[in-house]
């Protein structure tokens, strides 16, 4: 289940990136604000065109598969959990004290 949501969120990921470079940016019209064209720099936009339209749901399809993937990660056990604690290590870990074995002294 999860490797086909990574597989569809990775894929959305890009199809995200390839609407947002075709669209045309807002500055477009910024050379037209002093030519006295029709289109206001800062105004109603007019009718949301299909890129636009395209680019928001690819969004909130990138943003849920986003969060289920979150949750997905939260739910799955840790590896360092599972690993069951039966023997002592052998080797001590870099910077730990050596243990000195007791011996009892003689009077």
């Amino acid at each position: 289940m999860t490797t086909i949501l990574l597989t569809i969120h990775v894929m959305v990921c890009l199809f995200l990136i390839l609407v947002v470079l075709l669209q045309g940016g807002k500055g477009a019209q910024m050379g037209a604000m002093f030519g006295g064209s029709s289109q206001t720099l800062f105004g109603s936009r007019g009718a949301a065109t299909f890129l636009s339209k395209m680019t928001v749901v690819t969004a909130v399809i990138f943003m849920l598969t986003s969060l289920t993937l979150a949750i997905f990660a939260t739910r799955t056990p840790s590896v360092i959990k599972e690993l069951p604690v039966t023997q002592e290590r052998a080797v001590p870990l870099p910077g730990t004290p050596q243990q000195i074995p007791q011996t009892p002294i003689e009077r």
